[in-house]
């Protein structure tokens, strides 16, 4: 059986550190070169919706970086992940998201899943219970 595997030689958690960068500096044009033309874009946080392509992402980006809380983009943690990168952060509105990317073989975002996490006590970000996502 032949698996496919993509390209390692460019730094998945850079690039996403990146994308953190540019929805802090509300620049849509350096988020949108993050992301592969065809990319998709799945979000759960209020409910499920699927937007493909840089037109449904800037569309979807837009409104989010022109009224971003003072909170918002705060990082709370980022690690390597099987299919790419995990990253918790603080939403634009200053809430708990948990966004797994993923990366096409010229290193742009080809799949971003986002869900609402909650804060815990020992600060440990853990997903929103009753809420059924695939990471």
């Amino acid at each position: 059986m032949e698996t496919t595997t993509l390209r390692n030689d460019f730094d998945q958690v850079a690039l996403v550190v990146d994308w953190l960068d540019a929805c802090r500096q509300s620049n849509i044009d350096a988020l949108l070169e993050l992301y592969a033309p065809d990319a998709a874009l799945e979000c759960g946080c209020d409910e499920v919706k699927t937007i493909k392509g840089r037109a449904g992402i800037e569309e979807y980006w837009r409104p989010r970086l022109a009224a971003f809380s003072p909170l918002a983009f705060g990082l709370e943690e980022i690690a390597p992940s099987a299919e790419g990168v995990v990253l918790d952060y603080l939403s634009f509105d200053g809430k708990p998201v948990r966004i797994c990317f993923s990366f096409d073989d010229a290193g742009k975002i080809r799949q971003s899943r986002c869900i609402p996490v909650a804060g815990t006590e020992d600060g440990a970000l853990h997903e929103v219970s009753g809420r059924r996502h695939r990471i």
